[in-house]
């Protein structure tokens, strides 16, 4: 299977309203190790910045804290490299606008698209595709960030997760008719108009939409043998949840990582 990059520079084209875009360089493969490799290694080469790097498969693709993510033919498996020059603390912010920004992009061709914690793309409660953002920093400000993002588009995925072109043959009224480069140029189109808005508006109004699709509010859960409630994500990437116990109720942040949450397949 072969990406055509000729037919990604039209779609984007024919779709952009985000001004970096007209600066983004675009570097296609068919199989390599890692879209984030490749990512870091073109910006070794100091090569300029927006760039997208992108495969039709990885042969060692991994996902959050070193778990491996199953890169088959059929997928996309894309990075993008910005120069976002925002705080180091603040490298958390990353990866919620860009979850927010595909979600939202997906649901403009009617896909509903919620999100998951901490970096999980959802469809009818199973896992559409995953983020995962890398850093490099200077003085306390992100100089550097690839944003790898991989998505099932037409490709054999396991039991908790979901395909586009499944999803649209089981579920959906009307068949996905675009092709994986035009779902490519969706999602770096969403990236970088989540990335301007955030610019533009703030952590916490990026925050609120992100709450609006967000998928695990008010999910049921157990943390350390105590009953609580999810009621919110923290600008940090942290999720909220709510105690109760003994008639008293207390609130408290769990960092990315401490729990999983689990899929809800309907």
């Amino acid at each position: 299977m072969t990406f055509d990059q000729e037919l990604l520079a039209k779609k984007l084209a024919a779709i952009s309203n985000v001004t970096s875009l007209s600066q983004l360089s675009l570097y296609c493969f068919d199989i390599i190790p890692s879209t984030n490799q490749i990512a870091w290694e073109l910006l070794e080469q100091a090569k300029n910045l927006p760039l997208a790097a992108i495969a039709t498969q990885q042969t060692t693709g991994r996902g959050q804290w070193g778990r491996s993510w199953q890169s088959s033919p059929g997928g996309l498996y894309l990075s993008l490299a910005i120069a976002p020059h925002i705080l180091t603390k603040d490298a958390p912010h990353l990866t919620l606008l860009s979850g927010w920004g595909i979600a939202n992009a997906l649901r403009q061709y009617q896909i509903p698209v919620n999100l998951k914690w901490p970096n999980d793309l959802i469809l009818q409660g199973q896992k559409l595709g995953g983020i995962k953002t890398e850093i490099s920093s200077q003085q306390n400000q992100i100089i550097q960030a690839v944003i790898g993002v991989g998505i099932n588009y037409s490709n054999v995925v396991p039991n908790t997760g979901i395909s586009l072109k499944y999803w649209s043959k089981t579920y959906s009224k009307s068949a996905i008719n675009f092709a994986l480069e035009e779902l490519a140029a969706i999602v770096i189109n969403g990236i970088l108009n989540a990335y301007e808005y955030y610019l533009n508006y703030g952590i916490d109004c990026l925050l609120s939409a992100y709450l609006k699709l967000f998928d695990n509010l008010g999910q049921s859960i157990m943390v350390e043998g105590s009953p609580g409630t999810i009621i919110g994500v923290t600008s940090q990437g942290e999720l909220t949840v709510r105690l109760e116990s003994l008639g008293a109720s207390t609130e408290i942040n769990l960092p990315p990582g401490s729990i999983s949450l689990g899929y809800n397949k309907s």
